[in-house]
């Protein structure tokens, strides 16, 4: 995007753009998306938190390298950024696979992480998970845009949503199909490589900040296992279940989730 800001971590340009004012709040996405599917979030936080998006890489206005990506060199991406605008301590939310990226960041830099929030994450993926993502691969490469984007609201949206608000699909589908600057086959691939490496058994103990992990028990992209293994794992965290809502539950009872998640990270 021209006029976009970057800064420099790992032989690649990371993109990023600033929101509000307040305690600094690193918001990374999940795969697939650029950072401004935030938006509608940062209606509320931007209020109270000085809010630093970036776009992974792969993603928006990041470079697009080949090869596979790890969540590791992600976070050290989105540092990167934090580094490159002076910032020391933050907060960090990630949602689904920018929620594994938080959890590196948190175990990585624990005196720099105040609180974290894991939305629809995993800690590392079972078989039924790396089945999930194989399929993601290969249906985006064999369809196009409109079909994709239908097929995988299927994956991310509760019953409840295609029944009382048939429209939020729509614009889902409808968004899938008309964006401009889709991201490469390429980059969406090595994106899926790093959710399916993503493996942090014996490590979330490094997680030492105050942590809120959210989790729909509708979700069957990363079942609700997931989350439930995240909080067993991390000393103190706290689970919080949005019962009958799905892997986009952040959307789909935002009001709840934007409550919820800024209320945590402003008392962190």
């Amino acid at each position: 995007m021209i006029g976009t800001p970057t800064v420099k971590a790992n032989g690649i340009e990371v993109g990023y753009f600033e929101r509000g004012s307040g305690r600094p709040l690193l918001l990374i996405m999940g795969l697939g998306a650029p950072g401004g599917l935030w938006e509608r979030h940062l209606e509320g936080y931007a209020g109270r938190f000085r809010c630093i998006v970036p776009d992974n890489r792969g993603a928006g206005s990041s470079s697009k390298p080949k090869g596979d990506y790890d969540t590791a060199t992600m976070a050290q991406d989105a540092v990167a950024v934090m580094d490159g605008l002076g910032i020391g301590e933050f907060g960090v939310c990630g949602i689904s696979m920018g929620g594994a990226i938080a959890q590196r960041i948190a175990a990585s830099w624990p005196d720099r992480v105040r609180g974290c929030v894991l939305t629809a994450s995993w800690a590392y993926c079972d078989e039924y998970m790396k089945g999930v993502f194989r399929m993601l691969t290969l249906t985006r490469a064999a369809l196009g845009a409109e079909d994709f984007a239908r097929m995988f609201a299927l994956w991310l949206y509760s019953g409840r949503t295609y029944a009382e608000t048939p429209w939020v699909i729509d614009d889902h589908v409808k968004g899938g199909a008309e964006d401009p600057d889709p991201m490469p086959a390429h980059a969406f691939e090595a994106q899926a490589a790093a959710c399916v490496g993503h493996d942090m058994r014996g490590g979330l103990g490094g997680i030492k900040s105050p942590t809120l992990i959210t989790a729909g028990d509708a979700d069957i992209f990363t079942p609700i296992r997931c989350s439930e293994y995240l909080h067993g794992q991390i000393k103190g965290s706290r689970l919080e279940v949005f019962e009958g809502l799905a892997h986009t539950h952040h959307w789909e009872d935002i009001a709840r989730y934007n409550g919820l998640t800024a209320e945590f990270l402003g008392g962190c």
